[in-house]
């Protein structure tokens, strides 16, 4: 039997919540997740950075069509709030956050037991600046997904929240493997 094949992208603002709504949709319909962050990541380490701009979006039409594509709209504080308390593991990419999502023990990843950082772009000081370039960089992107028609915006502070609409989207397009109350 041939599986379905659903291309979707996930867009917000550094914080909002893009890494864990790809985690859960990974999981709860069994689609593989690939984070443009990642990408990018190692592309700057090898000095050949791909920017998250319109020129991008095009690229990638070039390559396929998408099927939908979701926008996270999170207040400004709240993702200031987000990143500020940001810790990562960089050779895995797992996220923790102070408040919400903390690690075991203080600076310290839960699975390999290796100390976690904070990025220099989620110190309190590179934020606000962060907030504004995204802005300015995806409001085009945004803007050609809407004129498409597969652009869908969902708004709110906490994941938990926005998830189970975002799990709605999901099913009326591919059957889930799992429930979303998972979660």
């Amino acid at each position: 039997m041939a599986s379905k094949l659903l291309r979707a992208v996930i867009l917000g603002p550094p914080g909002s919540g893009k890494g864990t709504v790809c985690q859960r949709i990974a999981e709860n319909f069994g689609l593989q997740h690939l984070s443009s962050g990642h990408f990018l990541r190692e592309n700057i380490k090898a000095n050949t950075g791909f920017p998250r701009t319109l020129v991008q979006a095009e690229a990638l039409d070039k390559i396929c069509d998408l099927d939908l594509v979701i926008t996270l709209n999170i207040p400004f504080e709240t993702l200031k709030d987000r990143l500020s308390r940001r810790w990562i593991h960089p050779p895995s990419g797992r996220v923790y956050n102070l408040d919400f999502n903390p690690p075991h023990v203080h600076g310290i990843d839960d699975i390999t037991g290796e100390p976690l950082v904070q990025q220099e772009d989620d110190k309190p000081e590179a934020v606000a600046a962060r907030l504004r370039q995204y802005k300015d960089v995806a409001k085009p992107v945004i803007e050609l997904y809407k004129s498409r028609g597969v652009l869908h915006q969902f708004s709110g502070t906490e994941t938990n929240k926005i998830w189970p609409y975002v799990y709605t989207l999901f099913s009326n397009k591919i059957a889930p493997i799992q429930s979303k109350e998972a979660y």
